[in-house]
């Protein structure tokens, strides 16, 4: 793993909105930008969203929780959803999701403004929808499926997700598809939201008192800007699923390139127990889900450099024996191998062959430490220690909420003298995102098994043997890719 210090809280929570191809006039619905500052910097205050109590929690639910939806919030027009997505904060609204499952190790201003960004968006009306597929697809939904569902089984901040029927040309099958389409949104808000570098520098320095927050901003700037396009969502997830075919426990679902455009991604339906399930699955269960989950984020950084910057629970589904379904691929960073050979380094000299002077060499050239900073090394190896805690020893243990929180509280500790001379420069940006959030999600399913020896079979510079029955189940597979 390549923990570092700070920086993955602000990218946890970057998400955003587009406009599709069905334009509306400009600035219809749209607020002044002193209007949207202005309602942005009231972060304390509570965005409320009735549609948040209604809302159908599993993405693939049964069609008889349509009826316990509550139509009457629902969007009917472009304008609308613009204005209301204006209203909920635009860009800054992912970042309560977090505060759901991460929020424990934060400061209190820090939490309270988290918090307050939790709502979702209600849902488009069938007719908009039908009208967003017609104009992307080329064709009314009841023409164009066997069958469609105009009730969305799932809606979040950039879109919402519709179950189809659909008979594939190429084989003459009916398949189940889930069709993703993207809130006709609020483009020029998001300019707007981008805009605000003071407001995003502010939030920052509730944390970091002294960080300069210029690289970090660039790199969530550049992510933000590429998960407005489905078509690179598409792309990331195409990637993912071909690289994972096969596997016995991780599984992509596949995307449906000839219904999939800039804002309608059409993937395989998957269905599968969801995080508020799961946490009633007996702890052996839970054990499996975590170690694959773990084994799908590391097994992608050093086998494809390609990293899923999104570890939030509602990205996965769950069936059981250690097979989960990942969700989500709008927010995916690539790594050079340059990068990938620092993050080894790291792992090399903080817990494989422990040396703090080399581990000092190695953050300096990295942009992590200011060069010649004045901490003792020995100093800065405690410090950054913490985020390989529960992997610098051959023993089983097990992860909870209070480490999690643990790390966080570490990350935002202003009173450290090495946060004055610390920094993330944008390689870490969503790294680090990954690190919180897996730890918050491992310490949530109480995850128990020795993970020096899962990250031994997973680290390029050891390559261990399996160490588990997953870790075996894997290596076939691993051996089967190569032959093939």
């Amino acid at each position: 793993m390549a923990g570092v210090a700070g920086g993955g809280l602000v990218a946890t929570g970057l998400a955003a909105l587009r406009l599709g191809r069905h334009r509306r006039r400009d600035g219809i619905g749209l607020r002044s930008r002193r209007a949207r500052n202005a309602e942005l910097a009231r972060l304390g205050a509570t965005v409320a969203s009735s549609y948040v109590s209604t809302n159908a929690r599993k993405l693939f639910a049964s069609a008889a929780r349509r009826e316990q939806l509550d139509r009457q919030h629902e969007l009917h027009t472009a304008e609308a959803v613009a204005e209301r997505l204006g209203q909920m904060k635009g860009v800054l609204m992912k970042l309560g999701q977090m505060a759901s499952y991460l929020d424990e190790g934060l400061p209190e201003p820090m939490r309270q403004a988290l918090s307050a960004l939790q709502a979702e968006a209600p849902p488009m009306s069938a007719d908009l929808v039908a009208t967003i597929i017609t104009a992307e697809l080329g064709a009314h939904p009841s023409t164009l499926f066997t069958e469609w569902d105009p009730t969305p089984i799932a809606a979040a901040s950039i879109g919402q997700v519709h179950r189809a029927l659909w008979l594939d040309p190429s084989t003459n099958e009916v398949r189940a598809i889930a069709v993703k389409v993207q809130y006709p949104g609020a483009q020029q808000a998001i300019a707007s939201d981008l805009a605000n570098s003071d407001l995003f520098g502010a939030i920052l320095k509730q944390g970091f008192g002294s960080l300069d927050p210029t690289e970090m901003m660039a790199e969530l700037k550049e992510r933000l800007v590429e998960e407005l396009d489905y078509r690179l969502e598409a792309k990331n997830q195409t990637l993912f699923a071909d690289y994972f075919a096969g596997h016995p426990f991780i599984n992509v679902p596949a995307v449906i390139p000839a219904l999939s455009t800039g804002t309608v991604l059409t993937s395989e339906l998957v269905d599968g127990a969801r995080w508020s399930e799961i946490q009633s699955w007996d702890q052996h269960e839970k054990n499996m889900a975590a170690e694959a989950i773990y084994r799908f984020v590391f097994r992608s950084l050093y086998g494809i450099r390609a990293f899923n910057g999104d570890p939030h629970p509602g990205n996965y589904l769950f069936h059981g024996n250690g097979r989960v379904t990942f969700l989500d691929f709008g927010l995916v960073k690539y790594f050079s191998q340059q990068e990938i050979h620092v993050f080894e380094e790291m792992i090399d000299a903080a817990v494989i062959h422990v040396d703090d002077a080399k581990f000092r060499r190695v953050i300096e050239d990295a942009g992590l430490l200011q060069k010649n900073a004045p901490i003792d090394t020995a100093e800065a190896g405690d410090y950054f220690s913490v985020f390989y805690s529960q992997v610098a020893s051959d023993q089983e243990l097990t992860w909870t909420t209070e480490y999690a929180s643990s790390v966080v509280r570490h990350a935002f500790d202003r009173k450290a003298v090495i946060s004055q001379y610390a920094t993330v420069p944008r390689t870490f940006v969503l790294i680090q995102r990954i690190n919180m959030g897996l730890y918050a999600i491992l310490g949530e399913l109480h995850a128990t098994g020795n993970y020096r020896r899962i990250s031994e079979e997973l680290w390029p510079m050891t390559r261990f043997p399996p160490s588990t029955p997953m870790g075996v189940a894997e290596a076939t597979w691993l051996a089967s890719k190569v032959i093939s």
